[in-house]
């Protein structure tokens, strides 16, 4: 059975009701017998069911993980020649 909003247009007191959808709208306020009327809003919010509704919004951006391995130095490279980790490499193969 669906929910319905009602408001009074004397004293603003608002309730929700279980009503079926064959009943009438209620005409009069339980606090203080004036007119009221039935408040229509929007309804409910975004459901996302299913898998993949993530994966297909952001397939496009690249995470942060991907970005800095990607832009990382490799350990070939010069600029990590003086790296405590590179010299070790280095001293190895001079003796080995």
């Amino acid at each position: 059975m669906p929910t319905y909003e009602y408001e009074c247009k004397t004293c603003g007191h608002g309730f929700e009701i279980f009503q079926s959808m064959k009943d009438d709208s209620l005409k009069v306020c339980p606090e203080c017998g004036k007119e009221i009327r039935r408040v229509i809003r929007g309804g409910t919010g975004i459901i996302f069911k299913g898998k993949g509704f993530y994966v297909n919004d952001n397939g496009g951006k690249k995470s942060a993980s991907t970005v800095s391995s990607s832009t990382a130095p490799s350990a070939t490279s010069p600029a990590c020649a003086s790296c405590p980790k590179n010299e070790g490499s280095s001293k190895e193969k001079a003796v080995g």
